[in-house]
């Protein structure tokens, strides 16, 4: 899989902000984060990332290899099925009520020239990892003395999320990335990932009560986020546990605060799990909010009903196709034959109530 462009338009535009609503067990929502960073290492952009949980470095170290091999085109439905059997691409036949139908294409739309693929079997060489710049921010290791209850109440964000602030502000600032200091060589990209803000590792009670304390904390820290996002070459990706979030109106304003937002939903633990019908499956996607980018309305993706994946190698995002309903058939017939009774046996409305009457409307 490439880096994410799904359906936003072919990517991530400088000085935008990403939302992703965390999976209850922050698996593929991580994976997802480590897909941007990865693709950062490999065109050589610099990295800024911070977490309350894990080190950056053990992030860093996480990150999926990249494929070199070219990747061929995304097949079609009946591609596929042609390549199963050459010998009968002629006389290959689907039923009638399909043959006018538009060709399926189960993988996304985009050009196999833009970003990369990448194995998640494997990780990323230590070399290549080191030769990136990185910036991180490990929350026990930035904690500073509590400060008094007074100071508390009358600031709008706790002491983590103005840390956090404050430090990448000084990254923006000292490496170049607003404009302030002329870069020594080309210009560059600063891929910053924030992990699991809003959680109560953050010092933020969002996830815990319905009425938090600190419910306009993270609103606050967003703000602050996408203002220095606009004046710098900067692009982030920032993951919510959205599904503790009790308060869901605080949940939508901070979707609004976000350029694009994303939801992803794991089938594990849940009954599609083992739903056959979403057998093929591991979980849904869902576009949330797509970006308004010099213009008055965002652009629609043709279809929203994304479904996701996770292959020995690559994790793949795709429409969701759920097979055909094979009972329609059956219950044409059945209907067809319920309304023949009811035309011999009955005269009227009002027969009487011998034997099976059926009234078709």
């Amino acid at each position: 899989m490439a880096a994410p462009k799904m359906s936003m338009g072919g990517g991530l535009a400088v000085g935008t902000l990403l939302l992703i609503e965390e999976d209850r067990y922050d698996s593929y929502s991580r994976m997802l984060l480590k897909y941007f960073l990865a693709e950062g290492v490999v065109c050589g952009h610099e990295l800024y990332v911070a977490s309350a949980l894990d080190h950056p470095n053990d992030i860093l170290q996480e990150l999926p290899a990249p494929i070199l091999d070219d990747i061929a085109s995304p097949k079609t439905v009946e591609d596929q099925a042609k390549s199963c059997d050459p010998e009968s691409q002629d006389a290959m036949k689907i039923a009638w009520r399909y043959q006018h139908l538009p060709k399926v294409q189960t993988a996304l739309a985009s050009s196999s020239r833009f970003g990369h693929y990448y194995d998640v079997s494997k990780t990323m060489d230590t070399e290549i990892c080191q030769a990136a710049r990185c910036h991180g921010f490990y929350l026990p290791e930035h904690s500073t003395a509590v400060t008094s209850p007074t100071a508390t109440r009358q600031s709008p964000m706790p002491e983590t999320y103005s840390s956090l602030l404050n430090n990448l502000q000084e990254v923006i600032h000292r490496e170049g990335f607003d404009g302030s200091v002329p870069q020594t060589k080309s210009r560059n990209i600063l891929r910053i990932g924030l992990h699991s803000l809003g959680s109560a590792l953050w010092g933020d009670d969002l996830c815990c009560r319905e009425n938090p304390s600190h419910g306009h904390a993270l609103t606050t820290f967003l703000y602050g986020l996408r203002a220095m996002l606009r004046s710098s070459l900067s692009v982030a990706v920032v993951t919510v546990p959205s599904h503790l979030i009790q308060n869901r109106a605080l949940m939508g304003n901070i979707t609004r605060l976000c350029d694009t937002a994303i939801a992803l939903e794991s089938f594990r633990g849940s009954e599609r799990e083992t739903n056959p019908l979403y057998k093929d499956y591991h979980g849904l996607l869902d576009v949330r909010q797509l970006p308004y980018l010099n213009c008055l309305v965002c652009d629609l993706p043709d279809n929203k009903d994304l479904a996701f994946k996770l292959k020995r190698k690559q994790f793949t995002i795709e429409r969701l196709h759920l097979p055909p309903d094979l009972s329609e058939t059956v219950s044409r017939v059945s209907r067809g034959e319920l309304t023949g009774t009811a035309m011999v046996g009955s005269s009227g409305c009002g027969s009487g109530s011998t034997g099976n009457r059926h009234l078709d409307f």
